[in-house]
Parts: C-alpha cells; structure tokens; sequence
C-alpha cells in the first residue's frame, strides 16, 4: 500500500527543506493513481538499472557535456562513471535526508523514482518507511516501527543498498570496476551528498558523526568507512575532509585538477583547497 496522501506525508517536511536548502534538488512525491512522468528527459531508476536503451540515452548527456565543457571525448568507462554520480548522488538524499532530519527511512526500490537531470527532478513514490518508537508517524499507512537508532541506521542501509544494488547492475558493465569498486562508489555518493546538504542546514558537525556511525568500515556492501578527518588550515582553523573510498575519474580529463576528497589529493593540497573555498 502507498503511503495515503490524504493524511500528512511523513516525508514531506524533509524534501520540502532539501529544496529550501539545495533548489537543485526537488522532490515530488506521487499521490495514489498518479503516474511517473514520462515526457521527455525523465528516466526510470528501472529503466537505467536495465543498462538498455534509457541508459545510453541518459549517458549520451554525459558524453555530449564533457566534448563541450573540456573540448575532449572522454572514455566510455569515465562517462559511465560520471553518469553514475549524478544519478546516485541525489538518489541516496530520498533516504539520507528524511533519517537526518526527521528520522524516518523510506524504502525505494527503483520501480518507484523517476530522475530527471537537467530540472534536478525526483518524483518518488513511497510505500513503506521505517521509523521509531514514539514517533507520531509510526500510526500511518506504510510506517514500520524498529527498535532503535542502529536499527534504524540498518534501515537506512539496506534502503539505500535496494535501490543502487539494481542501479549498479545497469550501469556497472559500462564502468569497468570490479564489484568491490562499485560499492565504494555508493559509499562515497551517500556520505558526500548527505555531508554536503548538512552543511547547508549548518548542521555539518552532526552529519559527520551521523555518517559516521552510519558505515563505520565493516558494514557490506559498503566499502570502508565515511572516512572524516580533519586539517589545520594556515590559522590553525579545523577543516574537515575525508578520503573517498573510490576515484570519480575526473583526472583522467584535468590530471592537475583532482578532487579535494580524492585519494589522489595531499594534506597540502586540499588546505590549499578547503582555505580558498572558506
């Protein structure tokens, strides 16, 4: 059974200040008997998860932003990682941003959530969501009571491995990583859309000890652990970084421009970085 629309959403406050924060993300939630749209640009998380025809559509985007952007074709293995970001990073925020905020975890199974990129448009329909004793949602439609924090933490886990498990299976053959590789993906596209919108509620703090505890290292799929640690900027002042559990490709495409987050990055590097950015 779907959620009821005629009684409050259990999410709707969560989505609602995600696009306060972050505009490039909006959230639709779909009423009983409305359909996915299907107009042009919206894609399926189902039809991607196929790896058929709607993914390489959705990854031609891809390959035509990077020719005008960087004046280069990149290879087909980066295209396909990079389509896989994009997707997954605000995918992960349908579950990471209601347990934030209000803890409630929707469950998603690719059936339904529709994406559509260049608007930054999820419609998702939710039929089920986890949440805890005495949390006035637990009397709706759809809630599913669990005992406690980590348990709730389980949910947002296995939420989270429902939806991008079949995700990764369309879009793995394409990206050319073993099936360790694709899960560190995942785990870095769910700590650092999480991180980022946190730090524009300014509750950035709590988000890194959420994360934290939400994949410490040793809960499968997921590959290693959020990763925090901290700098000492040219003041002394703290700033946060993590060390990324896989290597987006970008410097396959600018080698002198790597991530702040990534591996391939020294201290010295991201202080350069993190202090101009501050």
């Amino acid at each position: 059974m779907t959620v009821s629309t005629l009684l409050p959403s259990p999410l709707a406050a969560s989505y609602a200040r995600l696009a306060d924060v972050y505009p490039g993300v909006r959230v639709h939630e779909l009423a009983d008997g409305e359909r996915a749209p299907k107009s042009p640009g919206w894609v399926g998380a189902h039809q991607l998860a196929s790896g058929g025809d709607a993914l390489d559509a959705f990854l031609g985007w891809d390959d035509e932003q990077v020719l005008r952007d960087y004046g280069q074709r990149a290879r087909p293995d980066v295209i396909a990682s990079f389509g896989f970001h994009r997707y997954a990073w605000p995918a992960c925020l349908l579950i990471t941003v209601p347990w934030f905020l209000h803890r409630r975890v929707p469950r998603v199974p690719v059936e339904d959530v529709s994406f559509q990129r260049t608007l930054g448009r999820l419609t998702v329909r939710v039929r089920e969501f986890a949440c805890l004793p005495g949390d006035p949602a637990a009397a709706l439609p759809g809630a599913r009571v669990v005992p406690d924090e980590e348990a709730l933490r389980a949910e947002v886990r296995a939420a989270v491995a429902e939806h991008l498990g079949p995700v990764l299976d369309g879009f793995g053959p394409r990206m050319r990583r073993g099936r360790r590789a694709l899960w560190g993906m995942a785990t870095d596209e769910v700590v650092e859309g999480l991180w980022y919108v946190a730090a524009l509620l300014g509750e950035e703090r709590r988000a890194m000890g959420e994360l934290e505890l939400l994949l410490p290292g040793s809960t499968k799929p997921y590959v290693g652990a959020a990763g925090f640690r901290e700098l000492s900027g040219p003041a002394g002042e703290p700033l946060p970084t993590r060390d990324r559990a896989s290597c987006c490709l970008f410097y396959t495409l600018r080698p002198e421009d790597t991530c702040v987050t990534c591996p391939r990055t020294c201290d010295a590097d991201r202080v350069a970085k993190l202090s101009a950015a501050s």
